[in-house]
């Protein structure tokens, strides 16, 4: 008798809060498509900071999860920042020069 590995949703994230994310993320899409890509680029980075905060947060009981909850923080929290810093450079970069 084969063993298969244990695979189970109900140890991964909540279904209705990863079709809000979904939601968010059609959201900065068609914001982007609109000409508002700082809008977007903003919306997509609250996002991902939210996800990576309530994973911190909330641990074992947070409805996103992807992995582990220091990956699902760093990932989240570091997108969101990553995102914002690479937008928002070229104005860094003229602010400080």
């Amino acid at each position: 008798m084969h063993k298969h590995p244990f695979v189970s949703e109900a140890n991964e994230g909540k279904p209705w809060f990863e079709w809000i994310v979904a939601g968010v993320v059609v959201v900065a899409a068609v914001t982007a498509v609109l000409g508002y890509t700082m809008a977007a680029t903003v919306i997509i980075a609250v996002a991902a900071i939210i996800t990576g905060l309530l994973r911190l947060i909330l641990r074992a009981r947070s409805p996103w999860k992807v992995r582990s909850v220091a990956f699902d923080a760093i990932i989240g929290i570091g997108l969101g920042l990553g995102l914002l810093l690479l937008y928002f450079a070229p104005e860094l970069l003229r602010f400080l020069a």
